[in-house]
């Protein structure tokens, strides 16, 4: 009696032909979620001064704010350069306005 082939080897080469056809039937809404966006209330966004829009930053508070420092780009955000939000590395699970500012605001490293 032959014995089953329980290698390794032919795990990998099984995995495509199971796993591939459940990603091609996945919706790509259920693919593509978006987070829900940061809002100004949260108390980790009011601690950094985050505002959707960096032309309303409280200057006095935040004296360091300079024109032209949005999330877009700080080192901190994660989303591309085209896009109107994305993820930030201080707030998890939620998506920040490109066009926001924070008190962590840093510069996009070259």
């Amino acid at each position: 009696m032959p014995q089953p082939v329980s290698t390794r080897r032919a795990l990998l080469r099984a995995l495509p032909a199971t796993v591939l056809p459940v990603v091609w039937l996945t919706p790509v809404s259920a693919r593509a979620q978006t987070l829900p966006l940061l809002q100004e209330d949260n108390p980790a966004a009011q601690q950094l001064g985050y505002v959707a829009d960096a032309q309303r930053v409280d200057r006095t508070r935040f004296a360091q704010y300079a024109t032209g420092q949005t999330c877009r780009n700080c080192d901190l955000y994660g989303g591309e350069a085209a896009d109107s939000q994305g993820g930030c590395q201080l707030f998890y699970g939620v998506e920040v306005k490109a066009a926001g500012w924070c008190s962590a605001w840093k510069p996009k490293a070259p």
